[in-house]
């Protein structure tokens, strides 16, 4: 029986003695198991969209932006054509839409330049599929009324006719598997003091649109396969 009790007080004083020694500084201890690190999530990009534009206007004298034509159409094709970088999930496509106004000094110094502008267009899938519908409505009377001034023109000041006027910042989601997107011009009414048009033939600019953007996740980099060894 004293054996036992010898043998029990023996193992009580040798726990202790670890545990004295685990707690003491500078002795080794083993470091914790680390556990692995969450992969990192891709970091959202924000860029300047590659447009394809059928019907380049210039750049604005004033913001410096390029402006561009928007075409009434019935395939997406003939429209403004957006190239999605590679990404992970739905792209974000964000552009200023304008209507678009052909300014005369005569007809405003007359007071007869007023308009009222309506545009409609889409933005479609390459396959037809309208995603977003959008309009820019505003009145034009003075030159205080244009958004900007587009250069190489053979007006006063070497700027041309064609102006934007009123604008609308516009905000599309596009799905994940689109690589690329159209924007297509529905149709506008003008009204002027006299009389009321709308146009919507094919092939006919009825708004205009600048500063096109995409904030998107890029798609990790394709991974290589390693050389087989021979």
């Amino acid at each position: 029986m004293r054996r036992i009790h010898a043998v029990i007080a023996l193992a009580l004083l040798s726990t202790s003695a670890a545990v004295v020694a685990r707690a003491e500084p500078g002795m080794q201890t083993r470091p914790p198991a680390r556990r692995p690190a969450a992969p990192a999530q891709p970091v959202t990009k924000t860029e300047p969209a590659a447009v394809k534009c059928p019907n380049p206007l210039g750049e604005g004298v004033r913001t410096q932006q390029s402006y561009c034509d928007v075409l009434t159409g019935r395939e997406p094709a003939d429209g403004i054509i957006v190239d999605l970088p590679p990404h992970v999930g739905p792209v974000t496509l964000t552009f200023d839409l304008h209507n678009r106004h052909m300014y005369s000094e005569e007809l405003v110094k007359t007071n007869r330049g007023y308009r009222r502008y309506t545009a409609t267009i889409g933005v479609l899938t390459m396959d037809n599929t309208l995603l977003s519908r959008a309009i820019v409505q505003n009145e034009f009377r003075t030159a205080s009324d244009l958004v900007d001034r587009i250069g190489g023109g053979a007006g006063p000041g070497g700027v041309k006719a064609v102006a934007p006027t009123g604008l609308e910042s516009i905000s599309v989601t596009i799905p994940a598997d689109q690589q690329s997107v159209s924007i297509l011009g529905e149709k506008v009414s003008v009204v002027r003091l006299d009389n009321v048009d709308t146009f919507m033939l094919p092939g006919q600019p009825v708004a205009i649109i600048s500063n096109v953007m995409v904030q998107y996740r890029p798609a990790p980099p394709k991974r290589t396969p390693a050389p087989r060894r021979r």
